[in-house]
């Protein structure tokens, strides 16, 4: 009945939030509403079976029947168009003073129904209101019946008056604890709408974040793999008349790079962890590197490796800085000489890479393979330095702190 008459209204907030009525309180108003029911039908056997023949006995079943009529239809059908809540609670009060008139005994009728009008009431004002008619209407048909006897004085009057007072402190009582419900019912939602919207939210930065890491990894490997194969295909076109033996060397880098390639795709499209680094130290892995950007590229490299053991986190950055840093001194530098040093500090892992190449302006660099460089590092809790000038050459240091286990010579 809570959710069909008197709590209409609320009980639309509550299903757009998701919050159903408590079933407790639900499963107790069934309980009332059962109980008016019996009390209905006793009342209208007792008249029936016991009271004389008479007028008063009719009309009292006619007052009777149109309460329970009207109780029927607002409970059956609540958004009926012709008894509304407040109708029936008019409805109610004549009949409890109609009732009081014709005969005694109408305490269990009027106790049993006074938390209709809490039900019904819409707000505490109106529900306080109807208790009053409804009390004065009992009072009024008692005192026309009874007159000012000591009987209606000593009984009828008090016991009222105490019933109606405890049904307007309990209605009140009943009516803060709902209410109270309610918004914490409300902040509930609100709670649980703002954990779903964070929770897209950490799903669309983890997929972000995602995205970022296969690109990145797709830029320090495979588009690093292409840029190589690219420019030792035109090595080798262009010597394939005059130095064979070079355009041949040049072919089989280009046949390594692919195979290499290759393997990164399956790791990258596979369950493999992207950008695992060979078996061995972080030197001899750099060491691999530099010996193939020489034979690709002809530069001189001098490099002062540190036989340093780290975790693979530490070798796969160490190793991507360094083949950036190198595609970019291909790429751009224009240069002669590159040197690489690798060492080990107190605060962890240092490798430089320097060149005597054009140099550029850093402020106005652009391009993913920096900001890569340094978001890797960053990771690792590390820092990437770029110092460039126009005509001096460039100097990346990378620096990743390690602890005393991590770093062992």
């Amino acid at each position: 009945m809570w959710w069909r008459a008197g709590g209409r209204a609320n009980s639309d907030r509550e299903a757009a939030v998701g919050h159903p009525a408590d079933p407790f309180w639900v499963a107790s108003l069934r309980q009332w509403n059962a109980v008016c029911w019996v009390l209905f039908a006793a009342m209208s056997v007792g008249l029936a079976a016991l009271d004389r023949p008479g007028g008063s006995k009719y009309a009292a079943l006619a007052l009777l029947g149109c309460v329970a009529l009207a109780y029927l239809i607002l409970d059956r059908f609540p958004d009926n168009p012709v008894l509304r809540p407040h109708t029936y609670l008019w409805v109610l009060v004549l009949g409890l003073g109609g009732l009081s008139y014709l005969r005694g005994g109408y305490a269990a009728l009027f106790i049993v129904t006074l938390p209709h009008y809490w039900l019904f009431g819409r707000t505490p004002r109106t529900s306080i209101v109807f208790t009053g008619l409804a009390t004065v209407s009992s009072l009024t048909g008692s005192w026309l019946r009874q007159g000012w006897s000591a009987d209606f004085l000593s009984s009828t009057l008090v016991s009222t008056l105490i019933v109606a007072a405890a049904s307007v402190l309990l209605g009140l009582w009943v009516h803060a604890v709902v209410a109270q419900s309610k918004e914490r019912a409300g902040l509930i939602a609100a709670l649980e709408r703002t954990q779903l919207e964070l929770s897209e939210a950490h799903q669309r930065q983890g997929a972000a974040d995602e995205r970022e890491r296969i690109a990145r990894d797709i830029h320090d490997t495979l588009a690093q793999g292409f840029a190589s194969i690219i420019v030792l295909a035109e090595a080798a076109r262009a010597g394939l008349d005059t130095d064979t033996e070079r355009s041949a060397q040049q072919l089989r880098s280009i046949e390594n790079t692919a195979r290499e390639n290759l393997a990164e795709a399956r790791a990258l499209v596979g369950s493999a962890q992207v950008g695992q680094v060979a078996v061995g130290s972080v030197a001899q892995t750099l060491r691999r590197t530099l010996d193939r950007f020489t034979e690709d590229s002809g530069l001189t490299v001098t490099a002062d490796l540190a036989d340093i053991a780290c975790d693979q986190p530490t070798r796969i950055a160490l190793l991507r800085c360094t083949q950036e840093s190198l595609a970019n001194v291909r790429k751009h530098a224009a240069a002669s000489t590159v040197g690489v040093v690798l060492s080990k500090q107190p605060f962890g892992v240092e490798l430089e890479i320097t060149d005597d190449g054009r140099g550029f302006v850093v402020g106005r660099a652009r391009g993913f393979g920096l900001d890569g460089m340094r978001k890797r590092l960053a990771e690792l809790g590390g820092r990437l330095t770029v110092t460039s000038s126009v005509g001096d050459g460039t100097r990346v240091l990378a620096v990743i702190p390690t602890t005393e286990d991590e770093v062992v010579a």
